[in-house]
């Protein structure tokens, strides 16, 4: 550990690998909350596989054909949150015909993604960067944008955390309160969009369902309060993603793979320590 600290002054490449996935924690483990007690997860896993259009494309256009402006990151937010929104609308008008339209909105993304790669110069290292993930190719502006989208995120989360609370426990009781359960319930969906291209950075695509659900379904197993629930979520999910870091430096293994790999074992570490603490918090009160 004492020399991976030492390789964080050394290398700047490294620190701002561990800064990103510090900031994506963060995101990942209040968003994730919502999504795990919302019970959002196919939906998010749907963006999540639509988001490789939009970055093939911007790709394509950036590397192709010369636009200068038509970044990866540009690409990424934009397919999700407009794959988000479509999602939300077909749940909110059609929600028979929801599940159709999420595996079209997958299949699809994936697919225009890899042909758009498939025609930009380089592209067998592209797609593999963002289908598994590398950490370390995150650059310094990457890393601005990162925090300025967590603190957009998280200034909406304080002012609207009531709100979407009630829409996830109860959407009627929302409504009986006077709350616009839609437009809360797509916004929530485009703050998901916004919350898995941050993971996309750390994780790669693949991978990204693993750092937005299992802190939160940790954290769910030992507490049902929503705001106990976040705080423990984003302190794993940093935890995760520090020693992942750290871990994959000192074997050589892709960064975003040893993180969703070490949140696995927690997560199966979880499920076995729950019962026996439930056991001894019950003994405890006999």
């Amino acid at each position: 550990m004492i020399s991976f600290l030492e390789a964080l002054y050394a290398n700047p490449l490294l620190l701002s690998a561990v800064i990103a996935g510090l900031l994506a924690s963060i995101v990942s483990g209040i968003i994730g909350s919502y999504v795990v007690v919302k019970r959002i997860v196919f939906i998010s896993g749907g963006i999540s596989h639509s988001v490789l259009g939009g970055i093939g494309l911007c790709l394509w256009l950036e590397r192709a054909k010369g636009v200068s402006w038509a970044t990866p990151l540009l690409g990424a937010l934009t397919a999700a949150i407009v794959s988000a929104l479509i999602i939300g609308w077909i749940h909110i008008n059609w929600r028979q015909r929801e599940d159709s339209v999420i595996a079209a909105l997958w299949s699809v993304g994936m697919a225009a993604g890899i042909l758009f790669i498939s025609q930009t110069p380089g592209f067998n290292v592209e797609l593999t960067n963002f289908l598994i993930g590398n950490i370390l190719w995150v650059s310094t502006t990457d890393l601005i944008i990162l925090g300025i989208l967590d603190v957009i995120i998280l200034a909406i989360v304080f002012c609207m955390h009531k709100r979407f609370l009630a829409i996830c426990f109860d959407e009627d009781e929302a409504r009986l309160q006077g709350l616009h359960v839609n437009a809360l319930y797509l916004l929530l969906l485009a703050l998901t969009a916004v919350a898995i291209v941050l993971l996309i950075q750390v994780v790669g695509i693949i991978l990204v369902m693993t750092m937005l659900t299992i802190p939160a379904a940790i954290a769910n197993t030992f507490t049902s309060r929503l705001s106990r629930m976040m705080v423990i979520s984003v302190i794993l999910s940093s935890f995760f993603s520090f020693f992942g870091t750290a871990f994959a430096y000192h074997v050589d293994w892709p960064g975003g793979a040893t993180i969703a790999l070490l949140a696995g074992v927690g997560y199966l570490l979880a499920m076995w320590l729950s019962p026996l603490l439930k056991r001894f918090s019950y003994s405890r009160t006999l």
